[in-house]
């Protein structure tokens, strides 16, 4: 732990980055790591240096830590606000908002929802992942940007891209297409859309980027790279992807992922608080934008399954339960029999 030539990176610690360009810092930690010296190891920066404070952490690094806001929530709130203004302007003048879509449990019809943080519902998660990406772009504070994700640069199909590619945002359909196509052909889990997620945040903070309209798609391809590497236990090659991006070349994709995880300072471990708080906050950004995800009318099947689930849940509880009272039993007996041999003397 103490020698400098040791680099260990703990799960709530993040890396401290200087503030200069996303280019001069990846030609920096590229150039750190070679061999200066024939008789000499590869310099690594010690731990104590890429420390940051718990207050700095907590406000630029929300991908390690669980007390910090994510991004993309934060970045959703003015367009929430002003859909909540519209829809007080529109109470106040009598306007009809429209059918409603949300269901309602009555005394004689509930209605549940299936997805779970640990099970979450694909296409509504896949929804809300998009749309957290569509809130970056269209929320975005500047154009900082890298040539290894520049579309025009390395594009990902033969078709020219056009001139104005650049300054269109793309809308939530066209990047739901995107992500769902990727999920689809892969067979990845719900849960491989969040880690997703908190790549690209981490990315975003971590190299000092912007998602904009030049690099989004393929920004989103290595952080889906990556997440399916990481959760899947079978996880996708990078041959794999290229028979679903037909165009786009194995040598390119392995360039993007070791780019990406150069800028991540190769930290890819999701604490499970995080992974949660991403989670949950997928559902805030659904309820907002009125994405609800899919309620189903408890039937007899469903309402044995819960059943089963409790009860299985309620055996556990209660085997713990007895081992701590045959635990405090042993204590009293030997109590009890410390005093009667007292007595007996």
């Amino acid at each position: 732990m103490g020698n400098t030539v040791s680099c260990c990176v703990s799960p709530e610690s993040s890396p401290k980055l200087p503030s200069r360009q996303p280019a001069e810092r990846l030609e920096e930690f590229q150039t750190s790591t070679e061999v200066s010296d024939d008789n000499t190891v590869p310099y690594l920066q010690h731990i104590s240096d890429r420390e940051v404070p718990d207050d700095l952490a907590l406000e630029s690094n929300p991908s390690d830590h669980a007390r910090a806001s994510t991004i993309f929530l934060s970045k959703s709130q003015t367009d929430v606000r002003d859909k909540r203004k519209s829809n007080h302007i529109n109470h106040i003048t009598h306007v009809s908002p429209g059918p409603l879509s949300k269901k309602y449990s009555s005394c004689s019809t509930i209605f549940i929802d299936d997805s779970t943080v640990s099970q979450p519902n694909l296409k509504s998660t896949i929804k809300c992942v998009t749309l957290a990406i569509y809130y970056h772009i269209k929320n975005r504070d500047s154009e900082r940007s890298l040539d290894i994700f520049d579309e025009k640069l390395h594009p990902l199909s033969r078709e020219p891209v056009p001139d104005e590619y650049s300054r269109v945002d793309p809308e939530h359909k066209l990047i739901y297409r995107f992500v769902r196509t990727l999920f689809s052909a892969a067979q990845l889990t719900a849960e491989c859309a969040i880690v997703t997620l908190v790549y690209l945040e981490r990315l975003l903070t971590y190299a000092e980027l912007d998602i904009c309209p030049a690099n989004w798609k393929r920004i989103v391809l290595g952080a889906i790279l990556l997440a399916s590497k990481v959760w899947d236990d079978q996880a996708v090659w990078n041959v794999d992807y290229c028979q679903i991006l037909k165009d786009i070349t194995v040598e390119d994709m392995n360039e993007m992922e070791r780019h990406f995880l150069e800028l991540l300072q190769f930290n890819i471990n999701v604490p499970a608080s995080v992974y949660a708080k991403y989670y949950f906050d997928l559902r805030q950004l659904a309820d907002d934008n009125n994405l609800s995800f899919p309620l189903e009318p408890l039937n007899n099947q469903r309402a044995q399954k819960l059943e089963a689930i409790s009860r299985l849940c309620e055996d556990k509880y209660k085997e713990l339960s007895q081992a701590a009272m045959r635990r405090s039993f042993s204590a009293d007996n030997l109590i009890v029999t410390r005093q009667n041999a007292a007595a007996s003397c």
